[in-house]
């Protein structure tokens, strides 16, 4: 998700479709998509609401919807509690690190695309940053499947 979809998203935009758990964002061009959530997401959206029954799943110190801003400072201070020693943190790493983990596990680029919602493939490809690792190069794809006789 895009972080003003994050900021942006309701209590009441949490549903279930087709027995999955989901949330419905409106995201660039007012385009309403449906985000699947897996069940740790699920687990922690449930904890951000505790027992609020109304109003933005995010929310601030002062108890108001959370924006962008204080995103982006709770995310650095988690990275500054964390273990793990990380460059200055921006909401969008997250963004660039779900698209690169999902390439980097192999997850087809049009589904990659799909999951980022990138209207273009080239903007996606630019988030592949192990496009120039030869072990995955699409010779050898091509030479197993011509050995196998397929």
């Amino acid at each position: 998700m895009r972080i003003f979809e994050a900021t942006g998203a309701d209590i009441d935009d949490l549903g279930e479709e087709h027995g999955h758990r989901v949330l419905r964002v409106v995201g660039k061009g007012t385009r309403i998509v449906l985000i699947p959530l897996p069940p740790a997401v699920g687990r922690a959206i449930d904890r951000a609401i505790d027992d609020r029954t109304a109003g933005p799943i995010l929310l601030n110190t002062r108890g108001a919807r959370m924006d962008r801003h204080a995103a982006t400072r709770r995310l650095r201070q988690l990275a500054t509690a964390s273990v793990v020693r990380l460059p200055r943190m921006h909401p969008h790493m997250l963004r660039h690190t779900f698209v690169t983990t999902m390439l980097d596990a192999g997850v087809d680029l049009r589904d990659v695309q799909i999951a980022a919602r990138h209207a273009d493939p080239r903007t996606t490809m630019r988030y592949d940053r192990a496009r120039n690792n030869l072990d995955r190069h699409p010779n050898y794809i091509l030479a197993a499947y011509m050995a196998s006789g397929t």
